[in-house]
């Protein structure tokens, strides 16, 4: 059975980091659907510790699509359109440019890269986000797109542009519809760019399976997890993992 398992998945890859990365897919969404934010970083955090930067982003772009898709739908009457529609052409544009950048970048600049904007995503105070017009909303999105084109995540940064909303449901819904625009930019200029993702399509489908079923789970039980030792455990575990990515890059 591990033999016929095994044939789905690309070569440099063992069973059980595949079924690894499936468990980790299904805790990461339900950390998500239960407090908006942090599966994702979690995610690819990880999957840079065992994966070169090349096959990172584009399949964690592919496996977020489906989740923050999943997300988006169910939450759809909350999206603020007026805002996520302008932001989503400034995303178009940022992922142009950022696919330029993404596929000449050395592996152990991306793991530093990655591991500074973790750190700094949950240590650091976001600005509050000046201006909400039509200018200021598409240069948001070309920016904050060709970030997540060059090291995989953009979630926190879109959320501290989405701050100026007055409910957390609108935040979630608006911030899940725009992550779902940013991953479909993603996928189609790795296509553009010749990334094959038939030699990932089967632990892409996996993970975005086990993704709906943490998105279910987290949205039943994990929303019930006092929200400040969650805040406090979850900026520890992102520490400590960006840490080892810094000296993983550092040290070799």
């Amino acid at each position: 059975m591990a033999f016929d398992l095994a044939q789905f998945l690309p070569q440099e890859m063992t069973l059980y980091v595949a079924l690894g990365l499936i468990v980790l897919s299904a805790f990461t969404s339900a950390v998500t659907a239960a407090f908006g934010l942090g599966g994702g970083s979690l995610l690819i955090a990880v999957m840079s510790l065992i994966m070169p930067a090349f096959i990172v982003v584009p399949v964690h772009g592919a496996v977020q699509l489906g989740s923050n898709g999943g997300r988006a739908f169910l939450r759809r009457s909350y999206i603020q359109w007026k805002f996520a529609l302008w932001f989503v052409v400034g995303s178009a544009i940022g992922a142009v440019i950022g696919g330029n950048f993404a596929s000449q970048l050395p592996d152990n600049i991306f793991k530093i890269a990655i591991g500074l904007f973790l750190i700094y995503s949950v240590w650091i105070p976001k600005p509050k986000p000046v201006g909400r017009g039509v200018f200021s909303t598409i240069f948001a999105g070309a920016f904050s797109s060709a970030i997540g084109m060059i090291i995989g995540i953009s979630g926190p940064l879109v959320l501290s542009f989405l701050r100026n909303l007055k409910e957390r449901r609108e935040i979630v819904g608006t911030h899940a519809f725009l992550m779902t625009c940013q991953n479909s930019f993603k996928l189609v200029v790795f296509i553009m760019l010749g990334f094959a993702f038939s030699e990932y399509l089967a632990l892409i489908i996996a993970m975005i399976i086990s993704g709906f079923i943490g998105t279910y789970l987290g949205s039943l039980g994990l929303d019930k997890f006092p929200e400040k030792v969650f805040r406090l455990a979850f900026r520890l575990i992102i520490t400590i993992v960006a840490l080892d990515l810094l000296r993983r890059a550092i040290l070799g």
